[in-house]
Order: structure tokens, then C-alpha cells, then sequence
């Protein structure tokens, strides 16, 4: 059985967003055992898709920011971690703003921009929205995969758009991202994960706030890391003991392989927001 977190018909979504991300919180009993922090990936993870996106336009989420981009344009980068969301448009962007909480994180991306022959991107260390006063107004604003940690996501995403000159792109996974261990959740600690908040969710926040996003939904690679390595971050998410890594190699192969759905939501920026959505679709 999966806990179906219930929707409240007397408030909207935007109002119950904050409650259901609380919901995902890890029992405090599980957590004070837990041998690592179950919601920090290992810097390296972060690094290795990185690399990856250097130069590379292939998602739907890096094609919809190639368009909003033309001839030229500059791009902020909003949860940069490593760079995976920003790195694809090293020469083509014309300027990059990368704001992170991780200053280690942030400092990566440096040496691989400079690396792909572009400019010294400007940094900004903190959480957005509470830095976005010191962040200038910039052509595009990228976000990927950081919507499921912003418990206030109204203020968020209107700071995002406030932002952006031309378009917003965010891409987010279709459910949360720890979704797909709710079963060995049950298995190993007897403990039912919720379902909410999700991309419809998301979207629904948007249109309550007045914007009308287009919806790109895809499926991207199971997952983007070598299995073993799946292993034992799928093990630390599950507050589990590195001598639990057969039990979990085990019940993750019964699983087999789950598709990474994903969505990509794009929208005008505010001074876009006058002429016609040639992104609607």
C-alpha cells in the first residue's frame, strides 16, 4: 500500500506544498541511526553528470533552453550544483550566473567552464530566493531538479521569473525523486512513503500564481550512474549500514529497471510575458 498523502478541496495546492514535503521527512528514529546524511548525494555524483553536459544538447530540458537562448544570450543558473543544468551552452551562452548553497560545488563548475574554453562564470553562494536581490536579470534562468527541496515553491518560482528576460526552463522528475525506493522503504524498515508533491502538482502551483507553462514529459535513463554505485546511494537514502549493500543490491535487481520520467516546464520571463508564448505546446 502506498500512503496517498489526501488533497485538501479547502486549500489550494500552493498551501499544502509546504505540509507534503514535510511528509517525506525520514523517521526520526531511522535517521539518528543512519551512518550518512540520507538527503546529500556524494559530491562526486554531481560531478560526474557534469562532466557529462558539457557542451551536450540533448534532453528536452537543454534543446527548450538552446531555443530561448538564440542568437545569443546569457543564462542564470539557479541550484547549480556542478553545472549539468548550465554546462550544455558553454559557448553559446554569452554570460553565465551560477547560485548554489555549496561554495565546494560551486567551485567545480569554474574549473569545467574554463575548461570548455568559456568565460569565468560569476558565483553566487546561498539559497534562492533569499539571495536573489544580489542576482541580476538575466536572458534565460535554468533550474533543474531542485523544486522537491523549496518548501516555500510560490516565491521561488516567482523569483525565477522575475528574473528572466526571456524564458524559464526547470526540469524536475515527474515524481520525487526518492519515489522509486518507497518499496524498499517497506521492505526494510516497514515504513509507507507519501506520493505528493509531484510535477502535476508543480504545475498547478504555476497556474495559480499565472503562469501557464508548456509541458515537455520524457523519459531519461534509469539512472545515470554505474549500478554498484546506484547501490550504495540507494543504501544511504535508506539510512542503512554500508554491510547492508547485498540485501539492497538484491531487492533493487527484483525491482528491475524503472524509467526516470521526467518533466520540462518552460514559461515566458517577465518581460516576455507581454508578447505571444511561441514555446506553448
Amino acid at each position: 500500500m502506498v500512503v496517498e498523502a489526501a488533497i485538501d478541496d479547502a486549500m489550494s495546492i500552493l498551501e499544502q506544498w509546504s505540509g507534503w514535503l514535510a511528509e517525506w521527512a525520514v523517521p526520526e528514529g531511522i535517521l539518528a541511526a543512519a551512518p550518512a546524511d540520507p538527503w546529500t548525494p556524494p559530491s562526486d555524483l554531481f560531478a560526474r553528470r557534469a562532466d557529462r553536459a558539457v557542451g551536450r544538447i540533448e534532453t528536452a530540458t537543454a534543446r527548450a533552453v538552446a531555443e530561448a537562448l538564440l542568437p545569443a544570450g546569457s543564462v542564470l543558473d539557479v541550484g547549480a550544483a556542478g553545472g549539468a543544468a548550465s554546462l550544455p551552452f558553454v559557448g553559446l551562452a554569452t554570460s553565465l550566473t551560477a547560485v548554489d548553497e555549496r561554495e565546494e560545488m560551486l567551485a567545480g563548475l569554474v574549473d569545467r567552464v574554463i575548461g570548455a574554453g568559456g568565460a569565468k562564470p560569476e558565483l553566487v553562494v546561498g539559497r534562492w530566493p533569499d539571495v536573489a536581490d544580489a542576482v541580476a536579470v538575466h536572458d534565460v534562468v535554468v533550474s533543474n531538479h531542485v523544486l522537491y527541496n523549496v518548501p516555500d515553491v510560490g516565491l521561488f518560482l516567482e523569483q525565477l521569473t522575475t528574473h528572466a528576460r526571456r524564458r524559464v526552463v526547470v526540469e524536475i522528475t515527474s515524481r520525487h525523486p526518492t519515489d522509486d525506493l518507497s518499496p524498499l522503504w517497506r521492505r526494510f524498515h516497514g515504513v509507507e512513503r507519501p506520493v505528493h508533491p509531484t510535477a502535476d502538482d508543480v504545475i498547478a502551483v504555476l497556474v495559480e500564481i499565472g503562469i501557464h507553462p508548456s509541458v515537455t514529459r520524457w523519459t531519461g535513463e534509469v539512472t545515470d550512474l554505474p549500478f554498484e554505485d546506484y547501490v550504495a546511494l540507494a543504501r544511504r537514502r535508506l539510512c542503512l549500514q554500508p554491510s547492508m549493500d547485498r540485501d539492497v543490491e538484491a531487492a533493487l535487481r527484483a525491482l528491475g529497471e524503472q524509467p526516470r520520467d521526467l518533466v520540462t516546464l518552460s514559461w515566458a520571463g517577465r518581460q516576455a510575458s507581454a508578447a505571444p508564448d511561441l514555446f506553448a505546446g
